[in-house]
């Protein structure tokens, strides 16, 4: 995206993270990395940031809600997967808390049945009922699920 350090100024810079961000939602992360990629200091990159926060391209807490709707619904991704991800991307506690609460609980209870079942079908050829739920309940806390949530999933199976 961004050109080799010496040839961007921060105008030029700037206009590249306008680019960046105006093609999707971006955390501050992403953004500050790419703008020492370009060659910016310290003080050009938290100006740069202001900047981007003032005209509304960077918005933290529309980044989160973007991400988890997108992650849960798309990658089936528990609660538990998403805050751990968010974290990774520097997101603020306040935020990563708004976003999870967008999650509808009927629909986090529907996908991880879905997901539940689809991957105890998977299993049947697992002999060794032991195994198989050793294995179905490792699967579903991978993709982000609570395990008091699965606990009451198993009966079911």
């Amino acid at each position: 995206m961004f050109k080799k350090a010496s040839l961007l100024s921060p105008e030029q810079a700037l206009q590249k993270a306008r680019h960046y961000c105006g093609y999707q939602e971006r955390c501050h992360s992403e953004v500050r990395e790419k703008l020492y990629a370009a060659g910016l200091r310290k003080p050009q990159v938290e100006a740069a940031l202001a900047t981007l926060i003032e005209e509304n391209y960077l918005n933290e807490e529309r980044f989160a809600i973007q991400f988890t709707g997108g992650h849960f619904r798309l990658k089936h991704w528990g609660k538990v997967r998403i805050r751990y991800q968010l974290k990774q991307k520097q997101v603020s506690d306040y935020c990563i808390g708004k976003a999870l609460a967008t999650i509808d609980d009927e629909a986090y209870l529907a996908a991880l049945g879905r997901l539940a079942e689809k991957k105890w079908e998977e299993l049947a050829t697992e002999t060794n009922l032991l195994v198989r739920k050793s294995k179905w309940q490792e699967y579903l806390l991978r993709k982000g699920y609570e395990s008091d949530r699965i606990a009451t999933v198993l009966p079911e199976m």
